[in-house]
């Protein structure tokens, strides 16, 4: 109960308590770089420290033997820090743990690496006290790279960073996902009351028409009444396909096509001029009519209602090797780029009246139900649309 009366706070506190956590881990990730980046300097330092201190007590002729015990410790602590001695001269003079097996022209190699290690790290000048001139001589500078396990603690905050993205990513899909499910079920739902609601009515109006044929009743008047019975039969019908996976069979487009092209035509402003190209010859797909009808009447529709009633409609019936398109062009106010997609969205609508079920309702249709295509071949605005259907032919 307390969830669901605070469930959009809860959401917020969940989304800020990560963002902080998130934070937090990147900030300590930080501060240990650091801190192990100062720690590598200062290794590096000793290690110089120690050279200068075997080269001065080598030059002073001095017994050097616990000396030279030290800087073996020293030297041999440093045994993954890449390096490089440059003389005074500015001259490459020796390198330690830099793998240039395989490399073709080993001089440049080392010249570009002691470039990137002075990028990483201040280079350490090297020298030793002279008692002959009783002044420091420099022996040459201390180039050295990042430790391969720097380097990788460098790249763990982008690895933590893609970690979360990628999760985030899953959470949102599976969010959205669930919520289309959702809409589907409730949808499905609808559809179903809504065949249900009309089917009570409708089967009263058809025990009314009985009795009215033995009435005397003109039989002009019956014939409009069983028309009018047979669209809500048919619309009863569609509605009840939507809420469960309907049946395909091997039916002609084309013959569908004009059916339900005819029956708008018939029933629209005078001002509307209808054109419609098709084959002579018969195109199969697996279809179901009632659906397809239903698609074709919605489409149509719209496009009467972005012209205002009145313009140019013209469909096309194309078919390829493996493929049959349907087009459906008006002359209306056209769409931008940025809604081709967004219009086949549940509750996208641009009228004063409406859900905006339609077109999501017929990319269902197209896509779930026949495997088929359906987009806005192409718009401009104030000089109209082009819807296209792309189904498989049998």
């Amino acid at each position: 109960m307390f969830f669901t009366k605070h469930r959009q706070l809860i959401r917020w506190i969940i989304i800020i308590a990560s963002f902080a956590i998130i934070s937090l881990i990147l900030w300590n990730t930080y501060v240990f770089f650091q801190k192990f980046k100062a720690e590598e300097r200062r290794k590096m330092e000793t290690w110089s420290y120690a050279q200068s201190d075997f080269l001065n007590s080598f030059r002073s002729g001095l017994d050097t033997e616990v000396n030279n015990v030290t800087t073996f410790i020293i030297t041999d602590s440093t045994s993954t820090t890449p390096m490089i001695l440059v003389s005074p001269k500015g001259e490459i003079s020796s390198f330690n743990n830099i793998d240039t097996l395989g490399v073709r022209n080993v001089d440049a190699f080392l010249e570009k690496s002691k470039v990137q290690f002075e990028e990483e790290n201040t280079p350490i000048p090297l020298s030793y006290y002279n008692n002959d001139t009783n002044s420091d001589e420099a022996i040459g500078t201390l180039y050295y790279g990042n430790s391969p396990l720097l380097n990788k603690l460098k790249y763990y905050p982008l690895a933590l960073l893609l970690i979360i993205v990628l999760f985030g990513a899953v959470v949102y899909f599976f969010y959205r996902s669930s919520k289309i499910a959702t809409q589907n079920k409730l949808w499905s739902g609808m559809a179903k009351e809504t065949a249900h609601q009309i089917g009570t009515p409708l089967s009263s109006l058809i025990g009314w028409t009985e009795i009215l044929k033995g009435e005397n009743t003109n039989p002009e008047y019956i014939k409009e009444i069983e028309k009018d019975i047979h669209r809500l039969q048919t619309i009863t019908e569609r509605f009840s396909k939507i809420g469960s996976l309907p049946t395909l069979e091997k039916a002609n487009i084309v013959t569908e096509t004009i059916e339900a092209y005819d029956y708008l035509k018939t029933r629209s402003s005078r001002l509307v001029n209808f054109k419609i190209n098709t084959p002579e010859h018969p195109v199969y797909v697996n279809l179901n009519k009632q659906l397809y009808g239903w698609t074709i009447e919605n489409l149509v529709k719209n496009a009467i209602d972005a012209m205002k009633g009145k313009g140019d409609l013209q469909l096309s019936i194309t078919q390829l090797e493996q493929q049959v398109k349907i087009t459906i062009t008006d002359t209306g106010k056209g769409i931008s780029k940025n809604e081709f997609s967004t219009i086949f969205e549940p509750g996208y609508t641009t009228k004063k009246r409406g859900w905006g079920l339609g077109l999501s309702l017929a990319k269902r249709i197209v896509e779930d139900f026949h495997n088929g295509r359906i987009k806005v071949l192409n718009s401009e605005k104030g000089k109209g649309t082009t819807m296209q259907i792309s189904l498989k032919t049998i």
